[in-house]
C-alpha cells in the first residue's frame, strides 16, 4: 500500500502543476498591456517571447543535471518560490532592457520547474505504482484556464500588471512553502543516478535513440497543439466564414475536452498501456483534423476541434511518464525528461514560425491537413 507521504506529495506536485500553469497564464494574458506599457512594436514584442524561450530550454539541460545531484524535490521547492517572484519583477520592469534582463530569469526559472516537476511526478508514479502525470498535466491546464480568467478580469477592472502580479505571488508563495514541505525528499529519485556518477556528469547523457524516438513524437503532438492555439480562430473565420466571436470557439473546444481527457487519463492507462494510449488518442486526433479540413460549416469544424482535444488530452503527459521511468533506472529521471522536454519545448517555439511558412506557401487548409499524417506516425511509433 502507497505510503501517507507519498499520497500527499500526489496532491503536491498536482497543486505544482496547477500553479505552474496559473503563472504563464497570467504572464500571457498581459501581453496587450505590456505593449502598452511600454510602448513596444510587434518585433520588439516577438524578442519578448523569443528570450522567454531561449532562455527556458538551456535551464531545462541544467534541471537534468541538478535534480540529480540533490533530488527532483529540492529544485522544485526552490523554483516555486523563485517564479512568482520573477512574475512580479516582470510586472515592474520599467524599460524593454530591463524587462528582457528579468526574462533572461524567469525562462530559466520555468525551465528548471518544467523539467523537476515532471520528474518528481515519476518519482510520486514510482512510490505510488500508478499513474498520475495525466492528473498533473490535467491540472496545468485547469490553472493556465484560471489564470487566463483572473488576468482578464484584472486588465477588465483596470489593475496594473505589477499590482495583478503582487496580488498573485502574495497568494502563491504560502502555498509554494505549503507544498514544498509535502514533496518527496531528495533520495527519492537521486540514487538512481548516484550508481551511475560517470552518465551524471557528462551533458551527453540520457540521449539515445529510444529518448530522440519520444522527443520527436512528443514535438510533433506540440505542433499540432501550437497549431490550434495560434491558427483555430484564423481558419474558423478566414476560410470558414465564423465571427470574430464564434472564431474563438475553436480554441475553447479543444482546451476544454483537452483538459477533461485528462482528468481520465491515468485511469485509462491503468487499465490498458501507455503505447495503447498514445496510439488511440494520436489517432483520434487525426481524425478530429481531417473533420476541420472537410467541413463546410464553422459548427462542424469547431467540433473537430473538440476531437482534437479529446485526441492529444493524453498523448504528452504519458510520453512524460515513460521518458521519466525510462531513466528512473538508469541516468536519472529528471536527465532523460530534461533530453525529452528540450526537443518537445524546441519544437513548440519553432512550430509556429513553420506552420506560418507553410501556410504562405500552400495555404492553412492544406498546411492543417499535411499534420494528418504526422500524427499517424506518431500512432504507428507508438504501436511499435
Amino acid at each position: 500500500m502507497a505510503s501517507s507521504n507519498a499520497r500527499l506529495a500526489r496532491w503536491a506536485i498536482t497543486a505544482v502543476f496547477g500553479g505552474n500553469g496559473l503563472i504563464i497564464a497570467s504572464m500571457v494574458v498581459r501581453t496587450p498591456q505590456l505593449k502598452l506599457d511600454l510602448d513596444l512594436s510587434p518585433a520588439q514584442l516577438g524578442l519578448v517571447s523569443a528570450v522567454f524561450g531561449v532562455s527556458a530550454v538551456p535551464a531545462m539541460q541544467g534541471a537534468g543535471a541538478l535534480a540529480a545531484r540533490v533530488g527532483s524535490g529540492w529544485v522544485v521547492r526552490v523554483a516555486i518560490l523563485v517564479l512568482p517572484l520573477g512574475l512580479v519583477g516582470v510586472g515592474l520592469a520599467p524599460s524593454l532592457v530591463a524587462l528582457l534582463a528579468l526574462l533572461l530569469g524567469f525562462g530559466a526559472a520555468h525551465g528548471l520547474l518544467d523539467v523537476s516537476m515532471n520528474a518528481h511526478a515519476v518519482a510520486v508514479e514510482r512510490a505510488l505504482g500508478r499513474p498520475i502525470m495525466n492528473g498533473c498535466h490535467a491540472a496545468w491546464s485547469i490553472g493556465a484556464v484560471a489564470g487566463s480568467l483572473v488576468g482578464s478580469a484584472a486588465a477588465q477592472a483596470g489593475m496594473s500588471r505589477s499590482l495583478h502580479y503582487a496580488v498573485l505571488a502574495a497568494a502563491l508563495l504560502p502555498a509554494a512553502l505549503v507544498c514544498g514541505r509535502l514533496l518527496l525528499p531528495g533520495y527519492a529519485d537521486r540514487r538512481a543516478t548516484e550508481a551511475t556518477p560517470a552518465a551524471r556528469a557528462s551533458w551527453r547523457s540520457g540521449w539515445s535513440r529510444r529518448i530522440v524516438g519520444f522527443g520527436a513524437m512528443g514535438a510533433t503532438v506540440l505542433t499540432v497543439e501550437a497549431a490550434v492555439a495560434n491558427w483555430s480562430g484564423v481558419y474558423l473565420h478566414d476560410n470558414l466564414g465564423a465571427s470574430l466571436g464564434a472564431a474563438t470557439l475553436g480554441y475553447v473546444a479543444f482546451t476544454a475536452c483537452q483538459t477533461a481527457g485528462r482528468l481520465v487519463g491515468d485511469r485509462l492507462q491503468a487499465r490498458g498501456s501507455a503505447a495503447g494510449l498514445v496510439a488511440t488518442g494520436t489517432l483520434v486526433a487525426a481524425a478530429g483534423l481531417a473533420v476541420i479540413v472537410l467541413s463546410p460549416w464553422p459548427a462542424l469544424a469547431v467540433a473537430g476541434f473538440a476531437v482534437v482535444g479529446i485526441g492529444l488530452a493524453t498523448p504528452l503527459p504519458v510520453l512524460f511518464g515513460v521518458v521519466g521511468h525510462l531513466g528512473a533506472t538508469g541516468s536519472g529521471a529528471a536527465t532523460t525528461v530534461a533530453r525529452f522536454s528540450t526537443m518537445t519545448y524546441t519544437g513548440i517555439l519553432i512550430a509556429p514560425a513553420i506552420i506560418g511558412w507553410v501556410t504562405e506557401l500552400v495555404g492553412l487548409t492544406w498546411t492543417l491537413a499535411a499534420l494528418i499524417p504526422l500524427l499517424a506516425l506518431v500512432a504507428r511509433a507508438a504501436g511499435r
